[in-house]
C-alpha cells in the first residue's frame, strides 16, 4: 500500500496531509477523503487510510489541526482525565480549527484530488468520525456539486441548536449519505437523530440514519478503548458498498 505524506495548499499556508493509493493496478481510483476524529493524526488513522485503499480508492486524509503546528501525539485519555499538559495540547488543537476553516481545508482536498492524475475525476466521497462527523455533512452541504457520497460513524454535533449545524445544509445535499450514530453518545443524543432525519427526509436526501447498538463514540478505530471489532468491520462493508455504489 503506498502511503506518502504531501504539503496541500490552502489559502492559508499548506496542511500536513496523507495520501494512500491501491497497490493493485495502475489508476486512476475513485477518490474519497477521511475527516479524521478528535484524537488527532495517529496511526490507527493510517490504518483506516490503508484499508480505504485496499478496498480500490484513492484516499485523502488531511491533518485539520495543521494550523497549531507541529504537534506531539495526543493522548487523548490524559486529558480526558485531567492532564493539564494533554489537556492544554488538546485545547491547543480543538482551537485551531472550526468549521468555516475545516471547509476551506475541504475546498483544498478537492483541489488537490482534481489536480492528480491517480485520482478518477468526478464525484468524490467523504467519511467522517467523531468531529469528522459533521464535517462529512457540512461538505456534503458546501460542496454539493463535488461530493457524491458522506458518511459518518459515531460523529456529533450534527443537529444542534447552533446556526452553522450541518442539518441546516441539508436542503443542499445531493450526495447519498449514511450516518451511524453511538449509543448513549452526549454529542450525539437521540434529539438530535431525529432532528438529523427529519432534515434530510423534508430536503429528499437519500440517506440513512441510525443508532448502532452495542457502538459507543469512538468505536471504529482500533486504538479506543471503546473499539468494537464487530462494528468497525460493519462500518467498513457498508462504508465500502457506499463509495462503491456511489463512485465507481
Amino acid at each position: 500500500m503506498s502511503q506518502t505524506e504531501i504539503a496541500l495548499p490552502t489559502p492559508e499556508g499548506d496542511a500536513r496531509a496523507f495520501v494512500f493509493k491501491p497497490d493493485t493496478g495502475a489508476g486512476p481510483w475513485p477518490a474519497a477523503i477521511i475527516a479524521m476524529d478528535a484524537p488527532a493524526i495517529r496511526p490507527a488513522l493510517f490504518e483506516m487510510g490503508e484499508r480505504l485503499a485496499s478496498a480500490g480508492y484513492y484516499v485523502l486524509l488531511p491533518d485539520l489541526f495543521w494550523r497549531a503546528g507541529p504537534y506531539p501525539p495526543l493522548d487523548i485519555a490524559a486529558a480526558r482525565a485531567g492532564d493539564k499538559a494533554a489537556g492544554e495540547l488538546f485545547a491547543k488543537l480543538r482551537a485551531s480549527t472550526g468549521a468555516g476553516r475545516q471547509m476551506t481545508d475541504v475546498k483544498a482536498c478537492l483541489d488537490f484530488i482534481d489536480a492528480d492524475p491517480a485520482a478518477k475525476p468526478g464525484n468524490v466521497g467523504i467519511t467522517g468520525y467523531c468531529m469528522g462527523g459533521s464535517i462529512a455533512l457540512r461538505a456534503a452541504g458546501t460542496y454539493p456539486d463535488r461530493i457524491g457520497a458522506a458518511a459518518s460513524f459515531h460523529g456529533g454535533a450534527m443537529a444542534t441548536d447552533d446556526e452553522r449545524s450541518p442539518h441546516l445544509l441539508a436542503p443542499a445535499i445531493k450526495a447519498k449519505v449514511l450516518v451511524a450514530g453511538a449509543i448513549e453518545d452526549r454529542s450525539y443524543d437521540e434529539a438530535q437523530n431525529t432532528r438529523l432525519t427529519k432534515s434530510l427526509s423534508e430536503a429528499g436526501v437519500d440517506a440513512e440514519v441510525s443508532i448502532w447498538e452495542g457502538c459507543k463514540h469512538g468505536w471504529v478505530p482500533t486504538d479506543m478503548p471503546v473499539h468494537n471489532p464487530e462494528g468497525a468491520e460493519r462500518h467498513w462493508r457498508e462504508l465500502v458498498a457506499l463509495f462503491d455504489e456511489t463512485l465507481k
